[in-house]
């Protein structure tokens, strides 16, 4: 059986329109895009993964894990009726993913759901 079902992926847009993740890739090089980019790609498709690919931090917040030549990226996102919304990117550096990250992604899920 194929699975039909396709997650749309979308940007967390601030309230001036930034798109805090897009600026973040479009600074990555161009392998460190593709690889990252072909983790959203088999999200999107393959919709719900876990581990190794995604692990879930807490309810509504998943982190993507992708592992590029010299470096770990995360990028944080939450689902919404069939939107994944990519909410923070960024490269880590310790085990464990920094608090202010999971924050930062809490907020932004906040936002949008007073807006």
């Amino acid at each position: 059986m194929v699975n039909l079902f396709r997650l749309k992926v979308v940007f967390y847009k601030t309230e001036t329109g930034n798109e805090p993740v897009r600026e973040w890739l479009q600074a990555l090089t161009r392998e460190e895009k593709k690889v990252i980019g072909e983790d959203i790609k088999t999200i999107q498709f393959g919709w719900p993964l876990g581990m190794p690919l995604i692990r879930k931090l807490e309810n509504d917040l998943w982190e993507i894990r992708s592992h590029l030549k010299n470096r770990i990226a995360r990028v944080l996102f939450t689902i919404i009726d069939d939107h994944m919304i990519l909410l923070h990117g960024f490269i880590k550096k310790s085990q464990k993913t920094p608090k202010q990250d999971i924050q930062l992604a809490r907020k932004r899920i906040q936002d949008m759901r007073s807006q």
